[in-house]
């Protein structure tokens, strides 16, 4: 056997793996899966695009994977003209709807206005929320009875009867609740969360609140 011979012949135990690259080293999770994430951090992303909100006291283990792996979870959430916002203060993580003049960015979330009674409520929470705060309240609660008292004076007779709004006070406070805005912790009694500020900040509060008092001007 010549020199050549022994230099190309192959060796019977090699030593080395041949290298696979990384995209063909992925875990499918499903028939066809091209992701490379790994399940719970994709869960979290279906979260934030599912829910308006996820709240640390309420979604702790969410929020704890959001921490973890915030990068590319915003990384994602760009892709889609999305951008990620944490309030590490109140506790609080959403998405928000990118938008430029310049570049043509596709929208992908719908907006979901509050109707007039769903407005009227949270103005009445966010300002008691504030009152509270101020004078050092860590947990602000609320009872129904207060919420329709209130709201109820900003109605007119083209919103119905008192039956009428009462209902849509109840079905306002209902969709707050869904959203985290307010948790019901007894039958009729409410806490409400910090989540509130964000809805309605400090600055489109006094802009409802002048509304109301010129709606209020023009009636008398």
């Amino acid at each position: 056997m010549t020199d050549v011979d022994l230099a190309t012949e192959a060796p019977t135990d090699d030593p080395f793996i041949a290298p696979v690259a990384m995209e063909a080293d992925i875990e499918e999770h499903f028939p066809g899966d091209r992701g490379t994430l790994d399940p719970e951090v994709r869960r979290v992303l279906v979260h934030i695009l599912q829910r308006r909100f996820i709240a640390a006291e309420r979604n702790r283990r969410e929020w704890t994977l959001l921490l973890d792996h915030q990068q590319v979870i915003e990384s994602r959430l760009n892709d889609l003209y999305l951008r990620l916002v944490v309030d590490h203060g109140r506790g609080f993580a959403y998405k928000q709807q990118l938008r430029s003049d310049e570049i043509d960015m596709p929208v992908l979330l719908k907006d979901a206005p509050y109707s007039r009674a769903e407005t009227l409520v949270l103005v009445h929470l966010r300002t008691v929320y504030q009152r509270e705060s101020a004078t050092g309240e860590a947990s602000v609660r609320i009872d129904i009875e207060d919420v329709e008292q209130t709201v109820l004076s900003y109605f007119t007779d083209v919103d119905g009867s008192t039956a009428k709004q009462q209902k849509a006070i109840r079905h306002a406070m209902d969709r707050l609740d869904r959203e985290g805005i307010i948790s019901e912790e007894t039958s009729g009694r409410y806490r409400i969360s910090a989540l509130v500020e964000i809805v309605l900040s400090a600055e489109t509060l006094r802009e409802l609140r002048d509304w109301l008092r010129a709606q209020e001007a023009v009636e008398r």
